[in-house]
């Protein structure tokens, strides 16, 4: 006896899924710059005032917390698909009160 499990899932929507996919990593990799931007300017803000910039901070947690739901997605390990196919993602974890430089 065959004991496995029949698939109901087509060969076109493992292409649609695909096709997603490519498009979700060309998005994750803009991301992966624009969180490198928002390093480099986080850090002149820094050196200039001696005090990072909190809207920076939030909007770097934001855009990280949506690369991982884009990771989630393409790896296979989320079936909801990533903005803007549904809303952009809250924060996953609040960013520290204080930041510190041992």
């Amino acid at each position: 006896m065959n004991d496995e499990p029949k698939s109901t899932v087509s060969r076109g929507q493992i292409a649609v899924r695909l096709v997603f996919t490519l498009l979700f990593i060309a998005l994750y990799s803009v991301l992966n710059i624009i969180v490198i931007l928002t390093i480099l300017v986080q850090y002149v803000f820094l050196f200039i005032t001696l005090q990072h910039s909190e809207p920076v901070r939030i909007f770097a947690n934001k855009v990280i917390s949506y690369a991982y739901r884009i990771r989630r997605y393409i790896t296979l390990n989320e079936n909801r698909r990533p903005f803007p196919f549904t809303e952009f993602p809250e924060e996953m974890e609040t960013p520290e009160a204080e930041i510190t430089f041992p």
